[in-house]
């Protein structure tokens, strides 16, 4: 290792090896569906990425309620991983469950609005404080739309992003300092023409280099999650937010804030709780309870200068939208979300387990003297390998340490507990209880006794 993780790496490895084999003796069923998967399913799964888990091969899920679900197998779990905030209020909320039930019986998709359109469209502006919103079926889609309304609306052809980023799969974003050099991400595939023609990139926390991008006077929008969260939780400094957002306006760029993960914040997102005025405004997995579904939203300047670009442009198809969008399902799922599941009762309690469990990582850590951080954004938490947080996506991405975060997490998981497969994130919910999180605690403790020097 190329730094001090604290980590007896024999006793590490034993320890990965012995759980690897306790996980197929006990998912006979998964095993089974995984070779008949194998057969027929690119990868031998439905999404590639569902091969970054840690087990030998797929996990089968049965049902999902609330903070627990179980697999094929029989065997129970308290899911800390929650879809990676796509069911961050759990699954299937009994509102948005009961709402889409009465709405699948009155029609799917009409490609018209439905009367919960108006409703979802006053509480968005409600809730987050930008007054014109469209929708979308993922935050990749809605990120992707954004950004072409910022460059209709400037008529700027780049954008900007922070180094090791994440916002979906939207092509734009692949791009990342390596050595100080912007380079397209070497993982991309199928890419045709060169991201960095209209990409710029540069570290977060760094207000110099955004300075310095930005002052060409060709950058669009900047395109930021408020505080990063897919390279490991990396933290706006002090104040940051307050100088960047003066350096955007300066410059005549829009800011597009993504709050996909960062909506763990609270009811309005980590933008409402902490003051940032974006001009756009993304929200995805969340919004619906767990449907697939996703919103944008304008400043009332951006929505006018969005409006006449389109009306100014020639007929035609925009490039925005699919004929899936705002579909009827969604839409009452939404308002099911927002109005009864969404609630700020519900992030109050979110928040006081999700203090419980960071406090609790932090006390196993002290207790071992392990040189790990822990790092919260709400009711999201994350154990990290380092002593001091990371400032930006170089250091976060140089702490990473994917065979280390394989051993816990299947340590985990043998055990009933579920946690994101990418770093070490872990979601609490409002189904999630006080006894689930000391569970957690202890048991990440029993495998750090493990591992330790």
């Amino acid at each position: 290792m190329t730094y001090n993780t604290g980590i007896n790496w024999d006793k590490a490895r034993a320890l990965f090896e012995a759980e690897k084999q306790a996980f197929v003796a006990n998912m006979p069923k998964s095993r089974e569906l995984s070779a008949l998967a194998g057969e027929h399913l690119l990868f031998g799964v439905p999404l590639h990425w569902m091969n970054d888990w840690s087990t030998p091969f797929s996990l089968y899920v049965d049902q999902a309620k609330g903070a627990r679900f179980k697999d094929v197998d029989g065997h129970n779990y308290v899911d800390f991983c929650l879809g990676d905030t796509g069911a961050m209020f759990g699954h299937a909320p009994a509102p948005v469950a009961e709402a889409v039930k009465r709405q699948a019986e009155r029609g799917f998709t009409t490609m018209l609005p439905s009367e919960d359109a108006a409703w979802v469209g006053k509480e968005l502006s409600r809730r987050f404080g930008l007054p014109y919103w469209q929708f979308a079926m993922t935050a990749t889609d809605a990120n992707r739309f954004a950004i072409r309304w910022a460059r209709a609306a400037t008529n700027r052809p780049k954008i900007l992003i922070f180094n090791g980023c994440y916002h979906g799969t939207v092509d734009d974003v692949f791009v990342d300092l390596v050595d100080g050099v912007p380079t397209q991400r070497d993982s991309l595939l199928g890419q045709v023409y060169d991201l960095k023609q209209y990409t710029k990139v540069v570290e977060f926390n760094d207000l110099p280099a955004l300075e310095a991008a930005l002052a060409e006077g060709d950058v669009a929008c900047v395109l930021a999650e408020p505080a990063m969260t897919n390279i490991g939780m990396v933290l706006p400094e002090p104040g940051y937010w307050e100088a960047a957002q003066k350096i955007i306006r300066k410059h005549g760029t829009l800011l597009l804030i993504d709050e996909t993960h960062t909506i763990s914040t609270g009811p309005g997102g980590y933008t409402k709780a902490f003051g940032l005025q974006p001009d756009l405004f993304v929200v995805g997995k969340p919004v619906g309870g767990g449907v697939p579904c996703a919103v944008y939203g304008f400043s009332e300047k951006i929505a006018a200068a969005a409006q006449s670009a389109k009306r100014n442009a020639p007929p035609g198809h925009s490039g925005i939208g699919t004929t899936l969008t705002a579909n009827m399902l969604a839409m009452a799922a939404m308002r099911a979300n927002l109005a009864d599941v969404m609630t700020d009762s519900a992030y109050e309690y979110m928040f006081g387990l999700a203090k419980q469990l960071a406090d609790g990582l932090r006390a196993v850590i002290d207790r071992h003297n392990l040189p790990w951080c822990v790092t919260q954004v709400g009711a999201r938490t994350e154990f990290q390998f380092t002593q001091t947080p990371p400032k930006n996506g170089t250091e976060a991405d140089r702490i990473l340490v994917p065979e280390l975060e394989h051993i816990i997490h299947l340590f985990l998981l043998n055990r009933g507990l579920l946690i994101t497969p990418f770093h070490n994130m872990i979601l609490v919910c409002p189904d999630t209880k006080a006894d689930d999180v000391s569970r957690l605690v202890a048991a990440f403790e029993a495998c750090i006794q493990h591992i330790k020097l």
